[in-house]
């Protein structure tokens, strides 16, 4: 993007409390943040939950959803701004990878940019594996692509043929 301002793709999810409400917020938040203006959003899904052992169809069922922003911030900068957002609705970072959560934000897309840094990898390490990034984001954005990986319309294929 031009004039300081970047395109990235965010991934949003919730399996605890009232998620809609979670997303609606959180989307309200990314809205009033300095520096970020949604550019579109994805509708929401409802998709089992994703654990340890893998796709579990007796934990709590997450509802996930995709936006593409513009924004002033860094990505590291961006990150934290997303980890507050988190926090406010409860999040807490406990290390545990695959456990249930209020609200998780994650940075899948920071303007095609390849990144590895401590606790930011971009493009999202896992994006390309999962549907419920891949088909949000193809649903707002069909000509995406993620870095290295090839076009999430493609990915989300290559998924949906194997599942």
């Amino acid at each position: 993007m031009e004039d300081g301002w970047t395109k990235a793709v965010i991934a949003l999810g919730t399996n605890q409390g009232n998620r809609e409400q979670t997303l609606d917020d959180a989307l309200s938040d990314l809205r009033a943040t300095e520096g970020i203006i949604i550019v579109s959003q994805s509708s929401v899904i409802d998709t089992v939950a994703l654990t340890e052992s893998g796709y579990d169809d007796s934990a709590p069922a997450y509802l996930n959803q995709v936006v593409i922003i513009h924004t002033a911030w860094p990505a590291e900068h961006l990150l934290a701004r997303l980890h507050e957002i988190e926090q406010r609705h409860g999040r807490a970072r406990d290390g545990v990878q695959y456990a249930p959560r209020t609200l998780d934000m994650d940075i899948i897309d920071w303007g095609g940019v390849t990144l590895d840094i401590p606790g930011l990898t971009l493009p999202h390490p896992r994006a390309h594996e999962r549907t419920f990034v891949l088909a949000p984001w193809n649903e707002i954005d069909p000509e995406a692509e993620i870095p290295g990986r090839g076009r999430v319309t493609d990915l989300l294929a290559q998924l949906e043929s194997t599942a």
